[in-house]
């Protein structure tokens, strides 16, 4: 009994793994364990039974959070966009785009998985879209099978760390710091990881060049009747674009010289798309055949998602609205973009609410149950007892973190991301913030780790979505009439191994280079002492511009 007294906390905490490794679900084993060990820790004399009474405040605390209203809009856009034909049109654009050079196929599963998450969010959709339109195409065409099912699953966990990330969102709800700043800090390391698998695609098809084989000349539909591709009108059209659009934001830029590089990203963007649209419009109008059709095809399919991406997050980064707002926001684009495309119907906005509701009801009772288990965990002392074990670890913060690391690593085999952001965050949080960690940094550290939990076999959920929509039987192909072997779920899982190293790298990339995160830091509210007025107590900030703004600094 003297044992138990003196360490109900790691037998709460070692009790919790073993009914999560014996299947029971997530949010009732957190609950029950909390309670139950609640009740013990009351009968020992070890908590006060007025403590429960905090509950019923921590459950309706939750349920009015506006913070996790973001869930719900960031899941409806990304469902709707996910059945609008967005993802078919961008993946047969792109694929014609780089399917001429050798793996240029898998190159536009990147670019695509990138586009899919910096707009639907959803690791799901990306990779069940991609499973069911590239992995046919590059297994007619001749692509190693692992190579090929690898790269679709990974650039479909792109949507966890590339903004608007539900997990960024769980993570910084639970770190209790901004969406945007998390935004804006994982952005960065997000495009490095899609450049990472472009870079593992070109060295693949440059050590073995059967494995990712071009694009034969029959099946690139948007060459032009003499054979060429017609790419210098889009290089044209791309520089007068860029011409036009750094001109307009000249003046902008200049007026707001501490503009962030990511709004600086989003603003060129917007000003180029613009540009190239409208001048699209007046060559298709006008019928001056300036433009090629590869040239048109590009601006038209791509053009609607980098607006959608300007709705969502460039709203969000130049500050004109909440996360919560851009995700509304977005989510009206959504249902525009699929109204104009002619797709939408009630019964798919049927199916979209209805699975919108199922994870929004699985995040909150998640997040319920970890309120109950934590509000036990604390009353115990459990707090304390990870905070000496974790701040007693040899090297300091890089002892922590390495072990922190590590641990998510290993618990990813089990545990997919909301799990692991509502059990070990809660209890990892105040200690990294005792040590002095950034804990945007420390988000954004974790995010990318949990990552790996959507490629771990056997229980990576991306390996399971592309399994449910690979070819399980041998098939004839509908176009070139050739016997297609099955993919084997061994084939799909030693796929995954490679982009699980490469996303291992990025985490010690992030942990060595930790200004690729902190650059959000940049446009952070700096006072300038000679503007506080110590005779009257009014002190004035200075906004991100530089201008002087009263109360920012409180902000």
């Amino acid at each position: 009994m003297e044992f138990i007294v003196d360490n109900l906390a790691p037998i709460m905490f070692f009790n919790l793994i073993i009914f999560l490794l014996l299947g029971f679900p997530v949010a009732f084993s957190l609950a029950a364990n909390g309670i139950l060990y609640g009740l013990v820790a009351i009968d020992l004399g070890l908590m006060q039974p007025a403590l429960f009474q905090a509950l019923p405040q921590r459950v309706f605390g939750i349920v009015s959070n506006d913070t996790l209203l973001a869930v719900p809009f960031f899941t409806l856009m990304g469902l709707i966009l996910e059945r609008s034909g967005m993802a078919e049109d961008l993946l047969e654009t792109v694929g014609q785009l780089f399917g001429p050079i050798r793996g240029g196929l898998a190159i536009a599963v990147v670019v695509v998985g990138a586009m899919l998450a910096a707009t639907t969010g959803v690791v799901s959709a990306s990779v069940i879209s991609m499973g069911l339109i590239s992995l046919p195409i590059m297994l007619r065409y001749g692509y190693d099978r692992p190579l090929a099912t690898g790269v679709i699953a990974a650039s479909g966990t792109l949507s966890q760390i590339i903004p608007p990330s539900l997990v960024l969102i769980i993570l910084a709800d639970q770190l209790g710091r901004s969406i945007g700043d998390m935004y804006r800090g994982a952005m960065v390391p997000g495009l490095i990881l899609a450049g990472a698998y472009i870079a593992y695609v070109v060295f693949s098809a440059w050590l073995r060049p059967n494995s990712a084989p071009a694009l034969p000349p029959e099946a690139r539909i948007y060459d032009r009747p003499d054979g060429t591709r017609g790419l210098k009108s889009l290089l044209v059209l791309t520089l007068i674009a860029a011409t036009a659009a750094y001109f307009a934001t000249h003046h902008y830029f200049s007026e707001h010289d501490q503009v962030p590089i990511d709004e600086r990203v989003v603003i060129s963007l917007v000003a180029w798309g613009l540009t190239a649209l409208a001048i699209a419009l007046v060559n298709r109008g006008l019928r001056l055949k300036l433009l090629s059709p590869i040239a048109e095809r590009v601006v038209f399919v791509m053009i609607p998602p980098l607006f959608l991406i300007f709705l969502v997050l460039g709203t969000i980064f130049i500050g004109v609205a909440t996360p919560t707002e851009g995700g509304a926001m977005g989510a009206v684009g959504a249902l525009g973009m699929a109204l104009m495309r002619r797709r939408l119907s009630f019964s798919l906005l049927k199916q979209a609410m209805e699975t919108t509701t199922k994870l929004s009801c699985f995040v909150v009772f998640i997040l319920v149950g970890s309120t109950v288990f934590s509000l036990s965990f604390r009353g115990v002392n459990g707090d304390l007892w990870v905070e000496h074990l974790l701040i007693g670890l040899p090297g300091g913060q890089w002892g922590f973190l390495i072990v922190v690391s590590v641990l998510t690593f290993f618990l990813a085999f089990f545990l997919d991301f909301f799990e692991l952001a509502f059990i070990i965050i809660p209890l990892l949080g105040p200690v990294a913030d005792k040590m002095g960690i950034d804990l945007i940094w420390f988000g954004v550290l974790l995010a990318v780790n949990m990552q790996t939990s959507f490629m771990h076999p056997p229980f990576g959920f991306a390996l399971f979505y592309l399994r449910s929509v690979a070819a399980k039987e041998d098939y004839h192909d509908r176009v070139t009439g050739k016997l297609i072997p099955k993919v084997t779920t061994g084939q799909i899982y030693w796929g995954s191994i490679p982009f699980i190293i490469i996303q291992l790298l990025m985490v010690a990339t992030v942990m060595i280079f930790p200004g690729i995160v902190t650059h959000y830091k940049s446009d952070e509210v700096q006072i300038d002492p000679s503007t506080v007025d110590f005779g009257t107590g009014n002190v004035y900030g200075s906004d991100s511009y530089g201008a002087a703004n009263p109360g920012a600094a409180f902000q």
